[in-house]
């Protein structure tokens, strides 16, 4: 069938090899911030990380905002979101570059946003799982608006690794913040809408009857090109309601019972 398109087919050694260094660099950048983080955990052990945490409905607190996601409780909650970080940042970056370079500070600040405003009072919260989420929701959400192929397939494997995260927005288990979870998972769906047109759309392949307009738009083949939705015959229509016509009663025969034996 004849298949035109605006633009060449992406798939060529030129497009496969932007492809690759675009993956390399989103690999690379989430390796530095989880490295970055480890750093900071290892250096968590020489001040008092208090006043650098989300303090709810505190002027302190705000502070915060900028440095929570960077500090984390135990090594087990580093490895944790360096984990997802690490995962969702590249997939993530990978596929949506400049998308993703613009909400990562709208995540970054929305979900410390949400512990300020949804935590209680007297809580410290800390932790790049916030982050996470702001990812995942982005990646799963640009994946429903823009639904091309990249997009889907990258929101599928989003959900494939960390659906449990459309849970963990709720509160579920004590000691964790849901309320970073939740402001972050906001902000990533405010970001997919936002910057939904900042990465081109990958070129699609139409149909001749797409655009018939354009005479060079003609089959190759007649008996393999598809034709028109609109010229596809129709095999039943439902019939109307108003036409007395419309409807044929069938009588059967009344059959008698059988005889009782005698």
């Amino acid at each position: 069938m004849h298949l035109p398109t605006d633009a060449p087919i992406p798939d060529t050694p030129a497009q496969r090899k932007t492809d690759r260094a675009r993956l390399t660099r989103a690999l690379n950048a989430s390796l530095a911030f989880v490295l970055a983080l480890a750093a900071v955990y290892a250096a968590q052990g020489s001040f008092d990380i208090r006043p650098f945490t989300v303090s709810p409905w505190t002027a302190e607190g705000l502070l915060g905002l900028l440095t929570a996601p960077l500090l984390h409780g135990s090594i087990e909650h580093l490895a944790a979101n360096a984990t997802s970080l690490l995962l969702l940042g590249t997939l993530a970056g990978a596929v949506y570059p400049k998308a993703t370079l613009r909400a990562l500070p709208v995540v970054w600040l929305g979900s410390g946003l949400g512990a300020w405003l949804l935590g209680e009072p007297g809580s410290h919260h800390l932790g790049a799982s916030g982050l996470t989420h702001g990812l995942m929701f982005l990646v799963m959400t640009l994946g429903l608006l823009r639904r091309d192929r990249p997009s889907i397939a990258a929101a599928m494997i989003a959900f494939l690794l960390y659906g449990g995260m459309l849970l963990t927005v709720l509160p579920r288990e004590a000691g964790v913040s849901w309320q970073a979870h939740l402001g972050g998972a906001v902000a990533g769906v405010a970001s997919a809408f936002a910057f939904r047109l900042r990465d081109p759309l990958p070129p699609r392949k139409r149909y001749s009857w797409e655009d018939e307009e354009d005479a060079e738009l003609v089959p190759v083949n007649d008996e393999l090109e598809p034709p028109s939705p609109r010229n596809v015959p129709v095999l039943w229509n439902r019939p109307d309601p108003g036409d007395v016509h419309s409807g044929v009663v069938l009588e059967f025969p009344r059959r008698d019972p059988p005889a009782g034996p005698q």
